[in-house]
């Protein structure tokens, strides 16, 4: 599995597994904790939830499945804004703590934006990072004016990642938050990969251009995230075999044919536009 670099060097893998709406009843818990640990197997060592998921039911599931395997994994979850305050965001972090059955989170995102002045949610993380109960901390739904004031905040350079929603559908991204993040050495974390609905799978390009390689239109769009050297790609399945086919997802090259295809169907921005966001 290819990896990338966080801003301070920590690498980890391109391809992930987010898991909203895991523990919310569409599979069974055990079912779902099998397909996170099958997905560590297959390489797929990154795991991103959320306190939101569930109401922390996605936290629990993740923790019953990587339990014995904390070691290999690296484990990203998110924080409400309204418990983002100087206050709130030790005691969110601690029931995700309890929730994970971890001593520590790898990354934790402020999941978006709220009230807080993001200078005493940056505090409260760089805080939790200095008692070793997070080893790093990131922004979820920043555009670049968002990340140009959390830069200019004390300790907001120390930010790991922005994790935005991207895909041929979402790509507005492309006009200028991907190049700035790239610029700053901070890498994209791109959620709901795949789109949400299924709509995009249905697209004749995406379809054609799986028809070419002879893989599924999940895998086309996967692929199409993980193009960029900056971006990790954090597709969720409660499935295995949807886990499989996403995991292999990383050894498909898209073509520059197959790149136009996309562009036809999908036009790159031309033009600032509203950050994407589910």
């Amino acid at each position: 599995m290819r990896s990338i670099a966080l801003s301070d060097g920590t690498q980890v893998a391109a391809l992930g597994q987010g898991t909203w709406k895991i523990g919310e009843g569409q599979y069974p818990a055990k079912q779902e904790a099998a397909t996170i640990r099958l997905g560590v197997e297959l390489g797929l060592t990154l795991i991103d939830t959320a306190e939101m998921y569930g109401g922390g039911a996605s936290e629990r599931v993740v923790g019953q499945a990587i339990e014995g395997l904390r070691e290999q994994v690296f484990l990203v979850t998110k924080v409400y804004p309204h418990n983002a305050s100087r206050t709130g965001v030790p005691a969110a972090c601690a029931r995700s703590l309890q929730r994970l059955g971890v001593d520590a989170i790898d990354l934790y995102l402020l999941h978006w934006r709220g009230g807080t002045p993001l200078a005493e949610t940056v505090a409260a993380f760089e805080k939790l990072r200095a008692e070793g109960r997070i080893r790093h901390w990131g922004v979820s739904n920043f555009d670049v004016d968002d990340m140009e004031e959390l830069l200019g905040v004390p300790g907001g350079a120390n930010c790991a990642t922005n994790q935005v929603l991207y895909n041929p559908e979402y790509r507005g991204i492309e006009f200028d938050l991907l190049a700035w993040q790239a610029d700053h050495r901070i890498p994209v974390m791109a959620y709901s990969p795949v789109g949400q609905g299924g709509r995009l799978l249905r697209n004749p390009a995406i379809k054609t251009v799986a028809a070419r390689h002879g893989v599924s239109p999940a895998q086309v769009a996967i692929a199409w995230s993980l193009r960029h050297p900056g971006v990790i790609s954090i597709p969720k399945s409660g499935d295995a075999a949807h886990l499989r086919e996403n995991a292999a997802a990383a050894a498909l090259t898209l073509t520059p044919e197959d790149l136009a295809e996309i562009d036809r169907a999908y036009k790159p921005p031309t033009r600032k536009q509203s950050l994407g966001m589910l």
